[in-house]
């Protein structure tokens, strides 16, 4: 059958409208496409200058100036936020701006489901690098709990109380802006100085003071309600303090290795360390009893009066520097006393503890290890720095030695030239510094990523106590101190120093919490 021409005509007509619609709708995506694009560069460029390293620093008040001159109206009322986490920073940052500024926390989740995870019941594989956003907010809000025993120590010589925390448990984390957290402090622990190890203890210069004996070492602490509901369980967290100048004080520091206990031949920590964790006396106020017998008795008060509730029960322990080390001799005591108890170790800059047998026990025992480490610090390198280098690069053989050190656990390992506001040529103990570490990980993403752009923790606290910010930023260096360096104008007009509040005087005594207590958030 023939077909008729006219049908081939209007089959042509329909063929070409089609390709010319189809033309039409790829010039117009393409038009679309390249708006978008130039969008998003325009938009990026500043990050790329804010994630910029090296020279370019040195010339970030120039970036900032010529980012003002193109949006010269940048801080406004009507400014949006995203606007302002894309910028780069700089001193006008650090001018209060009220509502418009930039949030310096980010929003928590529920942690119910995942909270084993993140502690490291699968040794934080996948976690890491990336590093996961979650791991990253619980991290920083232990080492936030470090922090504050430095926030809170009083190291002023002069003053009666040198070596004790300057606020009474009760309003403790009030006093230092942590009652976001959801915890509550049950329980301050000392630690007595007749040990051998160099400089870590403070002492007032005058006759009368509160202890000769004792330094206030930390604290444990007890989720509420409400943040024990958003994680997951009922978390039990014990914070050991370090020490402010280190780098001196490990390099004095004797390599001695010693038996953990009697029942353990082989197992081998280091003895300044295992001193100050086991000392006591009964000529002492203090330490009557044994930092480690405070903090065991404790937490197994603690354990068992949420256990009787059927309530699930974890231990996190965090510390910085020597107490980092401390924290590690802590969850091997808990961990061989409290059995079917989660134990999860958090430390900062902490250096090496213990032998292969001690690594390897901590490991049988179920306990869960992170080492946060910044690459520039040395102390984690110690003790042994040199010797245990050497040895690392010889035979498997060498490195089963019981007399070597070992560090334990999974490491997280950052690096001071990942910040772009971060001296180049910093000194080796604001490398050791914690406010630092909490500042670096803010910021990281993984091995490969340079600063995370949005990052939110306040970098001023980096300057706290020390000199790490770039100049261009304007932060005071060692801006945390009392008002007046603790002197006070009393009502005959002279300035003086001030006695403490009843309450806020060290003592040796705990009240017992009331079995009817529910620990509100």
């Amino acid at each position: 059958m023939e077909v008729s021409p006219m049908r081939n005509v209007a089959r042509d007509e329909k063929t070409s409208a089609r390709k010319i619609s189809r033309r039409a709708w790829k010039l117009k995506i393409r038009i679309t496409w390249n708006a978008i694009k130039k969008t998003v560069l325009n938009t990026m460029k500043p990050h790329r200058r804010h994630l910029s390293c090296a020279p370019t620093m040195k010339n970030l008040s120039m970036i900032r100036q010529e980012l003002a001159n193109n949006q010269p109206n940048r801080v406004t009322k009507t400014q949006p936020l995203a606007q302002l986490l894309i910028m780069p920073y700089s001193a006008a940052d650090f001018i209060d701006r009220g509502d418009h500024m930039t949030p310096t926390k980010s929003p928590r989740e529920n942690l119910s489901k995942t909270w084993r995870e993140l502690h490291g019941s699968q040794n934080w594989e996948g976690l890491l690098d990336p590093l996961h956003p979650s791991l990253r907010r619980e991290i920083i809000k232990y080492g936030e709990f470090v922090e504050a025993t430095y926030d809170a120590f009083d190291f002023d010589p002069l003053s009666e109380f040198c070596g004790s925390s300057r606020y009474n448990r009760h309003k403790f984390f009030e006093e230092l802006g942590l009652t976001g957290h959801g915890y509550k402090v049950t329980k301050y622990f000392y630690a007595m100085s007749h040990v051998d190890v160099p400089r870590w203890f403070e002492r007032s210069e005058l006759g009368r003071t509160w202890s000769k004996d004792s330094n206030w070492m930390g604290y444990v602490a007890v989720s509420g309600d409400q943040e024990s509901e958003r994680i997951g369980r009922r978390d039990i967290v014990v914070a050991w303090r370090g020490t402010v100048a280190p780098t001196e004080w490990f390099t004095d520091l004797k390599s001695k290795l010693k038996r953990l206990s009697s029942g353990s031949k082989h197992i081998k920590v280091q003895n300044g360390f295992l001193s100050i964790y086991m000392s006591k006396s009964e000529e002492t106020r203090y330490n009557k009893s044994s930092a480690s017998e405070q903090v065991m008795e404790e937490i197994h008060r603690l354990v068992n009066f949420f256990r009787e509730r059927g309530e699930e029960v974890s231990l996190t322990i965090t510390g910085h520097s020597l107490g980092g080390a401390l924290a590690l001799l802590n969850a091997y005591q808990a961990a061989t006393s409290i059995p079917g108890l989660f134990i999860n170790v958090i430390s900062f800059g902490a250096p090496r503890v213990g032998n292969i047998a001690f690594k390897e026990k901590l490991n049988q025992l179920g306990v869960k290890t992170l080492r946060v480490v910044v690459k520039q610090d040395l102390v984690p390198k110690l003790p042994g720095l040199l010797f245990n280098k050497i040895l690392h690069k010889l035979n498997v053989i060498n490195q089963r030695l019981n007399w070597v050190y070992r560090h334990v656990g999974t490491q997280l390992k950052l690096d001071v030239h990942l910040s772009p506001y971060v001296k180049r040529d910093s000194d080796m103990s604001g490398s050791h510094n914690l406010e630092l570490y909490l500042h670096l990980l803010d910021g990281y993403l993984s091995k490969k990523s340079k600063f995370r752009w949005n990052a939110r923790r306040d970098i001023a606290l980096v300057n706290k106590s020390s000199d790490m910010l770039i100049e261009d930023l304007r932060i005071p260096e060692f801006w945390y101190q009392m008002p007046h360096k603790g002197l006070v104008l009393n009502k005959h007009g002279r300035w003086v120093k001030p006695g403490r509040e009843p309450e806020d005087i060290p003592s040796p005594f705990v009240t017992e919490i009331p079995k009817n207590l529910l620990i509100e958030s």
